[in-house]
């Protein structure tokens, strides 16, 4: 395992444990986590924000690595999101309440590293499967309304 693998398990490490803090510690003072899906860049102090978010919607969040591609400083990594619908997803168009739904969502992340730390974080999650994992796909607006 080459040493920025590791860097990137203690990433995902952290985040299992919904530290939001040391998640954000990971990165360079000039980093940025991507959430492509949902439009949001998060920099700074606000990087261990998405956390907090996945922690308060998905108490039970789990990040199942299926493989990980490491090519010089950069790191890709397929995964799943795993849990259950329990509070309030936040979104830019405004909050999902708990469905109780469960979802096993696909997604792809991309790291760049710097110095032995996270220079950039780009989030794919395959937002219309986790959409209609939660139900609300056929109806968003309504969904965000509640």
């Amino acid at each position: 395992m080459t040493e920025n693998e590791r860097i990137i398990r203690k990433l995902y490490d952290v985040a299992e444990v919904q530290d939001s803090r040391a998640f954000t510690e990971l990165f360079t003072p000039d980093g940025y986590f991507w959430d492509v899906s949902a439009g949001q860049k998060y920099y700074g102090a606000d990087i261990g924000n998405v956390v907090d978010i996945y922690a308060k919607a998905f108490p039970d969040m789990h990040r199942a690595l299926e493989l990980i591609y490491v090519t010089g400083d950069i790191v890709v990594v397929e995964l799943s999101l795993n849990g259950t619908h329990k509070g309030p997803l936040a979104l830019s168009a405004g909050a999902i309440p708990a469905t109780g739904m469960v979802m096993h969502t696909p997604c792809c992340d991309v790291f760049h590293l710097e110095n032995g730390k996270v220079k950039s974080f780009h989030c794919y999650t395959a937002a219309t499967i986790l959409m209609a994992q939660l139900g609300v796909l056929g109806n968003l607006q309504a969904a965000i309304a509640g």
